[in-house]
Parts: C-alpha cells; sequence; structure tokens
C-alpha cells in the first residue's frame, strides 16, 4: 500500500470515527436526513479509495481534461534529496 493509499484510509476511517462519535454522544442525530450524510458520504469514499484504488471525482477530473501528478523525485538525477 503506497503512502497516499494509507492516508486515504486514515483520514476516511477518522471522518466516520467522528460522525459514530457524535452519534454514540448525543451530539447529533444521523437518523434524521441533514448535510451529515455527505460528510458520511465522503469519508466512504477516501476510506475505499484507500483500498481499491478507485476515486469517482479522479474519474471526472481526467475526463474534464485535469492531469495527474508526476513523482518529480523519480525522474530526476537529484533523487536523494527526495528521500
Amino acid at each position: 500500500m503506497t503512502v497516499n493509499r494509507m492516508v486515504s484510509v486514515i483520514a476516511g476511517f477518522m471522518v466516520l470515527l467522528s460522525l459514530v462519535l457524535a452519534q454514540l454522544t448525543g451530539q447529533i442525530d444521523l437518523l434524521h436526513p441533514t448535510w451529515l450524510w455527505l460528510t458520511a458520504f465522503v469519508g466512504l469514499n477516501l476510506f475505499q479509495m484507500g483500498f481499491t484504488g478507485y476515486c469517482p471525482p479522479a474519474k471526472v477530473f481526467k475526463a474534464l481534461g485535469f492531469k495527474e501528478a508526476t513523482n518529480a523525485c523519480s525522474t530526476t538525477a537529484s533523487s536523494k534529496s527526495c528521500r
């Protein structure tokens, strides 16, 4: 698993954990439709993207013409400074 994927897994887990803890302590009520469901969707998407590598927004951005980032450290002679 890459660092970027692990960051997505941890970020998604933390978003979902915060919603669960808020629900358990009575600070929010997830049984009523609110904007918090958007937060839950984002957290689940981050979490699954870390494991599967599939990200729907990335597909949309690629279709719109955005380019993927490249790893500058792997293509330069001075890659020792990137470690």
